[in-house]
């Protein structure tokens, strides 16, 4: 972060890629730095909030750097950006998602001591302040479905007004749509 801050600072335009959700790194998860015994997150938290304000500095969090090519002072980086499941532009950070998700994972920021829901936010401070959804395996209604019917998918196709990828999604599944025509209340 800081060589990030010093390159910004002499009118460098700065790409800082950051594999997980926030950057921090392990400074975040630990109480006291030596040999002065400072709060790690009062030493860090002003220097992640330089970083994420810096108008030179493009911050992609949740993304790995997959090839580098070229030469000094002209290189060419192909990034992979995950997907969050959260619109960034949307997200206000204010953690009323975690308090309606059913679904708890080990927390990875405690190393498994505590739990956390499928959509978080790393640690209170985390920069930036998004959250995540963490999808692992099948969804429980397509889980659930006899058919494994990818109802979440046709839901947002619909909602997104695209109606012929919604129908080719369903039929993709279940190659008999109309007979199996139930509505299910599970409230995932």
């Amino acid at each position: 972060m800081q060589a990030s801050l010093d390159l910004a600072d002499r009118g460098l335009r700065v790409f800082l890629v950051e594999k997980t959700p926030s950057i921090g790194g392990r400074m975040a998860q630990l109480d006291k730095t030596f040999p002065t015994m400072d709060c790690s997150i009062c030493i860090l938290a002003p220097k992640m909030m330089d970083v994420a304000r810096r108008e030179n500095i493009v911050l992609l969090t949740y993304s790995e750097v997959k090839e580098v090519e070229g030469k000094p002072g002209d290189f060419k980086v192909k990034i992979l950006k995950k997907a969050r499941f959260v619109d960034p532009e949307k997200c206000t950070g204010c953690n009323d998602c975690t308090k309606v998700c059913p679904v708890s994972y080990p927390r990875e920021f405690d190393m498994g001591l505590g739990e956390r829901k499928a959509i978080y936010r790393p640690f209170p401070q985390a920069v930036p302040n998004v959250f995540v959804v963490d999808k692992r395996g099948t969804p429980q209604c397509r889980a659930a479905c006899p058919a494994g019917v990818n109802a979440q998918g046709y839901i947002a196709l619909i909602r997104d007004g695209k109606y012929k990828e919604a129908l080719e999604l369903i039929r993709r599944d279940n190659p008999l749509p109309i007979i199996c025509g139930r509505v299910c209340f599970h409230p995932c």
